[in-house]
């Protein structure tokens, strides 16, 4: 921690919570292909976990069907298992160094285990920005204690800590409640 507060840098990295929230939310699949689908998931290879479009290109060549086009033909297992293994209800079709991925309709199950998911994804959220507002706290009770800033600073930041995790807290929920919209829709 720095020996400076700075409300930006906390609500700067609030917000970058907020957006992995968002990018996690696009891979949760409503009835439609999207390779917003796959963005989630890391694929172990060469020793190392890298993200799906590291190692491939997806495309979706139409509404009920996303392609997984692997480079380097020693990766297709890997690929197939990490989307097997990401929990998406897709089951990879392979064909040489192409994965076609079928998008089977949701089930009422599935829509419920994909608002459990999104919930999950929101509470590691909700997590992350506290942990920030926490360091935040942390640190003022620091500069009050060191002589930096006075009480009422202190009191008056903690303040402004607080709406500002509140404000983020209320998107996240906002953001959680249209992602449920989106999945029940049918």
């Amino acid at each position: 921690m720095s020996g400076n507060f700075d409300l930006n840098d906390l609500e700067k990295r609030m917000r970058g919570a907020l957006d992995v929230l968002k990018r996690d939310f696009s891979g949760l699949r409503t009835g439609r292909a999207s390779t917003h689908l796959l963005d989630p998931i890391q694929v172990t290879v060469y020793g190392a976990k890298m993200p799906l479009s590291q190692v491939a290109t997806v495309s979706v060549p139409e509404s009920r069907t996303i392609s997984v086009q692997v480079w380097d033909r020693t990766n297709v297992s890997a690929v197939e298992k990490a989307i097997r293994e990401a929990n998406l209800g897709l089951n990879p079709i392979i064909d040489g160094t192409l994965l076609r991925l079928p998008i089977p309709p949701l089930t009422a199950d599935r829509r419920n285990e994909l608002a459990k998911l999104a919930h999950k994804y929101a509470e590691s959220c909700r997590v992350a920005v506290r942990n920030v507002r926490r360091e935040g706290m942390d640190l003022l009770k620091k500069l009050e204690k060191d002589g930096k800033i006075s009480e009422d600073d202190q009191r008056k930041s903690s303040t402004k800590v607080q709406e500002l995790t509140d404000r983020l807290i209320k998107d996240i929920d906002e953001t959680l409640a249209t992602k449920e919209v989106e999945i029940h829709k049918v």
